[in-house]
């Protein structure tokens, strides 16, 4: 009885994996469509750099409707591409700066450009490592025959938002220039840190959106799997993929995955037929006959139907709530289940 409820644990975690992994893949597609990874970082530069635009607007934005509305489709706060190298030298600061010039985020870009490849005419850097921009400050510094007094003077005349970390910066570190260096690197990983947690939090909707999505579209049933499972014994051997329950009921299983990158071996037995049974009620459903090329159906009409069926709402919200801790979960509970230990 015991090895039942092992399989049928084992048979929702594999569904609610493979259901996981889709959400994951579709919020990926859709970041990177977008660049919204490569726009947030930018937006946040403008904002500590050269400050809000020329209409007083801040370019990071404030709600999660504008990370995914406005920033992507409104305002692109990318500098445009350039495929030649940075120059020789650094271009001075000017005494000051008009809004709609933008000159820290350009210079900022002309030092790292090399590291960028064009994306629509835009610069697709979506991460910039804490010494790369450390090093631009410093470069920028020297350029300046004031060195770090005389940049911070012109940051101040320009009303930069940088100046005040700079200046706290280079405050701590007694006016050594090495001891400044190092402090630029860790406060700006440390913004960087900051700004990652804000990112993922604004994706959670995403992913939230997209997990009620694929629940609907899928009409995935939680309850009415887990019964399929409890009922069905060939079914739920087959989703399982094991001969009989005991000490060494995943042995085969163990010894694919576990000397392997976990990821696509995952994905392989998620590929199986048995498990493709979880796509059966979608709006598209796929068959794989035994010996044939799969075959797509069109289920319009007994999706919908299946849809506006109230009694199947409690599994779909099971199905919804489970997508929502995410793939790594589900990961992991599978690897606790069968005892696949991830390589490090």
């Amino acid at each position: 009885m015991l090895s039942v409820y092992v399989d049928l644990g084992l048979g929702l975690v594999l569904s609610f994996l493979l259901l996981s992994l889709l959400v994951s893949g579709l919020n990926e597609a859709f970041v990177r469509l977008l660049a919204i990874r490569s726009k947030f970082l930018w937006a946040y530069l403008r904002d500590t750099m050269d400050g809000s635009d020329a209409e007083g607007r801040s370019w990071l934005p404030a709600k999660a409707r504008d990370v995914f509305g406005a920033l992507p489709f409104v305002r692109d706060p990318r500098p445009v591409h350039s495929d030649q190298p940075a120059p020789a030298e650094t271009a001075e600061l000017p005494a000051r700066e008009t809004k709609a010039e933008d000159v820290m985020t350009k210079l900022l870009y002309e030092r790292v450009r090399e590291i960028d490849h064009p994306k629509t005419g835009r610069t697709s850097i979506a991460n910039i490592p804490p010494g790369r921009f450390a090093g631009a400050m410093m470069e920028m510094a020297a350029a300046d025959p004031g060195s770090v007094d005389g940049l911070l003077e012109k940051l101040k005349a320009m009303r930069s938002p940088l100046h005040g970390h700079l200046k706290g910066v280079w405050e701590s570190a007694q006016r050594d220039m090495d001891r400044f260096r190092q402090g630029v690197e860790t406060w700006f990983d440390t913004e960087m840190q900051r700004l990652s947690m804000l990112y993922r939090r604004y994706v959670k909707w995403v992913v939230a959106v997209l997990g009620l999505a694929v629940t609907l579209l899928f009409t995935m049933d939680g309850l009415e799997y887990a019964k399929t499972l409890l009922r069905d014994n060939a079914f739920r051997a087959s989703v399982t993929a094991v001969a009989e329950a005991g000490p060494d009921a995943y042995n085969e299983l163990k010894a694919r995955c576990e000397q392997s990158n976990p990821v696509p071996c995952i994905t392989d037995t998620l590929s199986q037929p048995a498990l493709v049974k979880v796509f059966d009620h979608a709006i598209v459903s796929l068959s794989i006959p035994e010996g044939e090329d799969p075959a797509i159906h069109w289920n319009g009409a007994a999706w919908w139907d299946r849809l506006t069926t109230l009694s199947h709402w409690p599994g779909y919200l099971l199905t919804y709530i489970a997508l929502l801790f995410g793939a790594p979960f589900w990961w992991d509970l599978f690897r606790r289940i069968t005892g696949i230990r991830s390589r490090h």
